[in-house]
């Protein structure tokens, strides 16, 4: 019998050091009894269980006096074991506080951490009653933080500056020979003068971090040597990852929290802010045959979805076993809770949604309407960070870009695909990604996010809402994808079967790497041109770790489990010259508002093809398109087969800017389109930019100029007493 608790406080969910001792508040709706369980400081030796007094609307409550920071707990819940109703209940299962700031152990997938007795043909229905509280992960009792939090100096970056640099907090020092070898791979690391110095020289205002919150292995990887190293598999909401600690605080979880909080006020003191991918979509527990580790045992009915023909089985919308059932009003609380404290205690500037329509899946399917998006949308320290979704899942009308609301912004995967295409020279179906195509995503995928649009479904969005990438975390580097032509995943061990196929990428001739000079220059050619066109193109630019340097990972396009220097960033083999080129991207970026406007393009035409509108309203951006000839597109130029090369002259009054492609394999004659000011003078055009480095800046144009094979180039005013014309 377990001993009974003093009366508690409803609030806050999770376990609180107050008065002595501690509150302790778990919601369970569908519990009869809840325990909560003291350990010893080895974590073996289960010391005392007292249950909670409740439940009052699904929350078990009680204070219990004396318990001090750094004591071990778990929890274990009571009632129903009703597989086919939905419920698995289990007491015999030690269970993770979903609220944990701090945890400590292992999880070893061991066979008494599952509910059913585990390798026996009647699987999750039947009941496993061993007990695995010597071995089961831990909460540990964490102090509260000293205040002010890292977000005392976060810089805030407006919209229309921001320019991610999605990042992997081990894999970017792991192989960094300037930065001290006890912190290499850690979140110190990622502070450290020598990787701050390479963001502001690089340009990027943001670091969007790979999951940093406390996550565990597949079972599946057990024995392989591998690891889940991207950490899509969080368990943890509130907790760092210790295992992206320095070696010397990996131990102990306050200063792992300390270390990271260090890391968030460091970058902030640099100007550079801190964005969070997270996993709320699914949980490490999998489906019916996965372990028992916390929200299972504590409510699975409430916190996942379950079949409705047979609540034995869980939903499965990620392709990771089960889908979290954010619509829940308690599950919505804890992941709200869970952003809250990561930006209010721990400092960051915002969040992107691994599988985001989950969080706004109702029976009906995604709505953007729906409680998890209002409540976020009204959250008042919330509403001052940013908000990205992976707008799709793995779900039935899995796919929603366009269709967020608010404030958020999304990841553009049809800006890929027509970026990659139309510099490789073929898309996703074999032909040519036409000039049309790459108009519209290059002026922010008008037909995707502009209200005046249609087809449009996500509400009022700016040209930012579109995040426009070349690569990811998920699928080829840069360098990869201008080198093979298909996916080379062995290392992973699923025999290549893992990975995305069919992604779009062409190797130019030789598989790999090659000596052959014409197929390298080809190469670099390509991948130059499509950094421009990144950095260049309207919509908020996002640029992959190791991409400004050439980083590849030997065909691999789903290097998840490569804990390696596969998954690492081979800066001994950086090339310099692509660092500094992408740095003056960035800069010619931050020097013209005009490659950054948070207003839709005005237009002549208004055909569809360019971002633009109709009616131009005073100072409003105006975007133009012409042929190689000079004449300016008609509608049924963007009709024409066959042809790819196109300019676009940008203009609001104060400045103009003149982009030319050229995706194909020989140089290419344009005529340059006069340069009218609002004066009505001529003043002709200079060059700013030639992705192949063909041309240097400064040259003045005439009226007809060559621009080389696979480039893009960049014309601008010609300087006014010596100083160039900039925003």
């Amino acid at each position: 019998m377990a001993d009974a608790v003093e009366p508690g406080r409803h609030e806050p969910l999770g376990v609180t050091v107050r008065d002595g001792g501690v509150n302790i508040a778990v919601f369970s709706a569908h519990a009869t009894r809840v325990e909560f369980c003291l350990f010893d400081e080895s974590g073996t030796r289960e010391l005392s269980r007292h249950a909670l007094q409740g439940p009052v609307d699904g929350l078990w409550t009680g204070f219990l006096p004396g318990v001090e920071p750094g004591r071990l707990y778990g929890l274990r819940a009571h009632g129903p074991h009703a597989p086919r109703e939905g419920h698995r209940f289990n007491a015999a299962k030690l269970l993770l506080d979903p609220y944990a700031r701090e945890i400590v152990g292992e999880f070893r997938n061991l066979p008494e951490d599952h509910g059913y007795p585990f390798g026996r043909p009647d699987g999750p229905l039947a009941l496993d009653e061993r007990d695995n509280g010597p071995t089961a992960l831990k909460a540990r009792v964490a102090a509260p933080l000293v205040a002010p939090g890292p977000r005392i100096n976060a810089p805030r970056h407006a919209p229309r500056d921001v320019v991610l640099y999605e990042v992997h907090v081990k894999g970017f020092s792991m192989r960094h020979p300037g930065i001290p070898e006890a912190l290499r791979g850690s979140y110190a690391a990622l502070a450290h003068p020598v990787a701050v110095a390479h963001f502001k020289r690089l340009g990027v205002t943001t670091l969007s971090l790979l999951p940093v919150q406390f996550a565990v292995d597949e079972p599946h990887l057990s024995g392989t040597g591998l690891r889940n190293y991207w950490g899509y598999n969080t368990l943890g909401f509130f907790a760092p990852d210790p295992r992206l600690a320095s070696a010397a605080v990996r131990h102990d979880p306050s200063a792992v929290v300390a270390e990271f909080r260090a890391m968030v006020h460091a970058l902030h003191e640099a100007g550079l802010e801190v964005v969070l991918d997270v996993v709320y979509n699914h949980t490490p527990e999998g489906n019916e045959w996965g372990p028992t580790l916390s929200l299972r045992g504590l409510d699975q009915k409430s916190y996942y979805r379950l079949q409705a023909d047979d609540p034995s089985r869980m939903e499965n919308l990620t392709a990771c076993g089960n889908t979290v059932q954010v619509e829940h009003p308690r599950v919505t609380q804890l992941v709200l809770d869970s952003l809250r404290y990561w930006v209010g205690e721990m400092g960051v500037d915002g969040f992107r949604f691994d599988l985001a329509p989950v969080l706004g899946r109702t029976a009906a399917g995604h709505d953007p309407r729906s409680a998890f998006y209002t409540a976020l949308r009204q959250d008042p320290l919330l509403a001052q960070v940013h908000l990205i979704a992976e707008p799709w899942d793995a779900g039935p009308q899995g796919y929603q870009l366009g269709r967020f609301p608010g404030r958020f912004m999304e990841w553009n995967d049809k800006f890929r695909d027509a970026a990659r295409g139309f510099w490789l020279g073929h898309g996703p179906e074999g032909g040519r990604i036409g000039r049309g195509e790459f108009a519209r995503r290059f002026s922010a995928s008008g037909d995707i996010f502009d209200p005046a649009r249609p087809t449009n479904g996500g509400g009022a969005r700016s040209p930012l809402a579109s995040i426009n990438f070349l690569a990811v975390h998920d699928g080829y580097t840069l360098a990869d994808l201008v080198s093979y032509s298909r996916k080379h995943n062995q290392a992973n061990g699923e025999d290549n079967r893992d990975g995305r196929d069919g992604e779009l990428c062409g190797n130019f001739g030789v598989e790999g790497p090659t000596d052959d000079p014409a197929i390298r220059d080809t190469r670099e050619r390509a991948r130059r041109a499509m950094l421009a066109t990144l950095l260049l193109s309207q919509g908020t630019p996002m640029l992959y770790s190791g991409d400004e340097f050439g980083n590849g990972q030997g065909g691999n396009n789903n290097a998840y489990c490569q804990d390696n220097p596969i998954g690492w960033l081979d800066w001994p083999a950086a090339d310099d010259s692509l660092i500094a080129y992408t740095a003056e991207l960035t800069r010619l970026r931050r020097d013209h508002a005009l490659l950054r406007h948070a207003r839709w393009f005005a237009s002549p035409e208004g055909d569809g093809h360019d971002g633009g509108r109709d009616n131009e309203a005073p100072g409003q951006p105006r975007l133009r398109w012409f042929d190689p000839a000079g004449h300016e597109m008609r509608e049924q130029d963007w009709r024409t087969d066959g042809r790819t090369a196109l300019a676009a002259m940008l203009s609001d009054g104060d400045d103009r800017l003149l982009l030319m492609v050229n995706p194909d394999a020989t140089p290419m004659h344009f005529r340059l389109p006069e340069a009218v000011d609002v004066d009505g003078d001529d003043d002709g055009w200079i060059a700013l930019l030639d992705s192949s480095g063909e041309t240097a800046p400064g040259l003045r144009g005439e009226d007809r100029v060559t621009v080389p094979a696979r480039a893009l180039m960049l014309w601008g005013r010609p300087p006014t007493n010596g100083v160039p014309a900039s925003q």
